[in-house]
């Protein structure tokens, strides 16, 4: 079954459209190093929870809107060898460089899933 990077992002309401280009470009340049998918989501109906949530999991700002993403692999070995391309491509140098995040990475959640079900 494949494997899966997850994320949730908090994003500055007026960094969208630069995130958005930010994410086409690096949704490119994984899909060409072999990724099977590249998605990236805006929060439209979620709500702040008694005890936890996707806005409190990134200590949301009022300015802010949660990003919700994940790239899908064929395996986790593919995923390891297509994560080593993409952190090696010149492409993606100033992209990862942390001043020019259009967010605050310091906040940001990720893993990799294996997958349980695939319907």
């Amino acid at each position: 079954m494949a494997y899966v990077d997850g994320f949730v992002v908090p994003l500055p309401r007026k960094n969208i459209d630069t995130y958005r280009n930010m994410a086409e470009k690096c949704g490119e340049i994984w899909r060409e190093h072999g990724a099977l998918q590249f998605r990236e989501n805006i929060a439209e109906d979620v709500k702040p929870g008694e005890f936890t949530s996707f806005p409190q999991s990134v200590k949301l700002e009022d300015d802010e809107v949660v990003v919700f993403s994940w790239i899908t692999f064929p395996s986790r070995a593919a995923r390891d060898e297509i994560n080593d391309k993409v952190m090696k491509d010149p492409r993606m140098k100033d992209m990862m460089d942390p001043k020019n995040m259009p967010f605050d990475g310091k906040r940001m959640i990720y893993g990799g899933f294996e997958t349980i079900v695939d319907l």
